[in-house]
């Protein structure tokens, strides 16, 4: 099975709920350093994820102000983006089990990323979505937005992934 081809179809392809399980395990238990940003997977589909992030003490960048640390804004943003990834190829091997399909995000690793601060990242939640928008055979392209709890723009991203 190919990757849907249009974003509708991508937003309807349901994953089951075991695809689903090792997505949220690899996001919020796994990866030791997402446990410590506090990303929570709130939702993915063939081409884009999305999680939420509690302000936490030890996240804080600037202690007047109570700003999360860009390097946690950052690593968010590289964090979901390789959830998009994962999510993209388990799309494009539908026709495989659950586990043969996770076995591909072995090799999976962040190869260039790209971060734009907009403003001031203050609040108590934030939400992270990413975006694959190229899956190729060794190269995946994705897009991040880290948003305030309003959906106010607080940074974006840009990421190529090595896939193989």
């Amino acid at each position: 099975m190919s990757m849907p081809s249009t974003k509708t179809d991508a937003a309807v392809l349901q994953f089951e709920p075991e695809f689903m399980a090792v997505l949220q395990h690899l996001t919020e238990e796994f990866v030791s350093f997402n446990k410590v940003l506090g990303l929570k997977l709130q939702s993915a589909n063939a081409t884009t994820v999305t999680a939420r992030m509690e302000m936490q003490p030890h996240l804080v960048g600037h202690a007047t102000y109570n700003r999360i640390h860009g390097g946690a804004i950052s690593a968010a943003l590289d964090a979901m983006a390789g959830v998009a990834v994962m999510a993209a190829i388990g799309a494009k091997h539908m026709d495989e089990p659950v586990m043969k399909r996770t076995e591909r995000f072995a090799r999976l690793g962040t190869i260039d990323l790209r971060v734009d601060y907009m403003r001031p990242g203050i609040g108590e939640r934030f939400l992270v979505r990413a975006e694959v928008l190229r899956l190729g055979s060794r190269v995946a392209t994705t897009r991040m937005d880290f948003l305030s709890e309003e959906g106010e723009m607080l940074a974006v991203g840009m990421a190529a992934y090595i896939t193989s």
